[in-house]
Formats: C-alpha cells, structure tokens, sequence
C-alpha cells in the first residue's frame, strides 16, 4: 500500500504571469469575487519577510509533528511555487523554522502555508519568503513520516489541489482552482478598481448610501 508514502510532482500549475497579476490585488478582493467561498479560515499569520505571494500550490500532507515529506518538497518545487503543507492543523509541534526558510528562499521558493505551527519567528521575518501559519512554538518536529506530495490535501477548511492559485496577505490565504483562476483574477482586478473609487467618493464626501437603507425597507425596523 503506498497510500501515505507516496510522491507526484509532475502536474500542470497556473499560469505564473497570472499570478503575478494575483499578487497585485489583496487576497481578500479575489475570495470576494468568487462569492467568499474560497478563504482559508481565519487565524493563518504572516511570518514571513513577503507579506504578499501569489503562485501554484505545490501540496505536502505531513503527519502531525513530523516534517520529513515537507523536507522532501522543498527539493521538489519549482522557483515561485507555493507549498502548501496540510500538518493537521497541529499547535504543538512546529513543522518548520528558520533554517528550513532560509533554504526555501536559496531555492526560490515563493511562500509555505502551514496549517500548522511554525517557529524561528525573528529569523523567518528576514528572509524574502512568504511564510503563513497558524501560531508557532518553540516545539521541533520530527522526521520519520509517513506523508503525502503532489496530493490533494485540506489545508485551512478548504481543498487544495495540486496546480491551484495561492494569493496571501496580511489578511490570510485564498485558493482558487487552476481552470477558474484566470476569472477570478480578472473580476479582482475589476473590483479593486471598483473600491478604489469608492475610496475616493469618502474622501470626497460623496459616498452613496443609499444601498443600506434599500435593504431595510421591509424588514420591519424599530427605530427608537
């Protein structure tokens, strides 16, 4: 049986030009557009140096506490890949620091999203690659597997699927998959030109809110 040891790196990735243009917009434009429903839930932290990546996932399932197939995969990406690393959603044991950052970043690897802990806070904060995780602690992983590369994994309530775009801020991470990620770039595209003039209408003093009391009527308010 070689389910949980077993390793595919040969797949298609979104389009990189496409993910530059991903990066430019904020992550939480491009879960707007595809109705919200494609944002890891709340609580992945930015520990990075790079505050904002966009690229193909390069997907790691790894046991909880144990990080040999994470290793594994940093020899395995391609330049600008985004590894995702499903860890089980472990605090107790960090699944990576510094040192393994510092190599990710030799490579050119674009980013590692942990779901997961992390440690080597200060050291990982200087090297240019983005790092998202859910907490860390001082706690080191173990190397002995089993695990899983180039699978589907779950990472942050959702599926990633080898291939899939990544784009992650400040706010978190979104996942769209590779056949709708030219979509949805283009409609954040759009949406963020759209919120940048209802920037300037505040500033303007000409905001229009109307849309808010367009949804009350009807709805039976008591106003006192």
């Amino acid at each position: 049986m070689t389910v949980g040891f077993r390793i595919r790196s040969n797949f298609t990735r979104v389009d990189a030009a496409l993910a530059r243009r991903a990066a430019a917009v904020p992550a939480a434009n491009i879960g707007d557009v595809v109705n919200r429903m494609q944002a890891m839930r709340g609580g992945f932290l930015a520990y990075g140096g790079r505050k904002t990546f966009a690229g193909p996932a390069f997907t790691v399932r790894a046991r909880a506490g144990d990080n040999l197939m994470l290793h594994e995969a940093l020899d395995l990406a391609q330049p600008g890949d985004v590894i995702v690393c499903d860890a089980g959603g472990d605090m107790g044991t960090a699944i990576m620091g510094d040192i393994m950052g510092r190599y990710a970043e030799s490579l050119g690897i674009g980013a590692i999203i942990v779901d997961g802990a992390i440690r080597d806070v200060a050291g990982l904060a200087k090297l240019d690659l983005g790092v998202w995780a859910r907490g860390a602690t001082p706690a080191g992983p173990y190397k002995d597997g089993p695990g899983e590369i180039g699978y589907p994994v779950s990472c942050g309530g959702l599926v990633v699927m080898p291939g899939d775009l990544i784009a992650a801020d400040e706010d978190g991470v979104v996942v769209i998959p590779r056949e709708d990620a030219e979509a949805a770039v283009i409609a954040a595209e759009a949406h963020s030109l759209k919120e940048a003039e209802m920037m300037q209408a505040i500033d303007e003093r000409r905001s229009d809110r109307s849309w808010v009391g367009a949804i009350l009527v009807g709805r039976s308010v008591t106003r006192v």
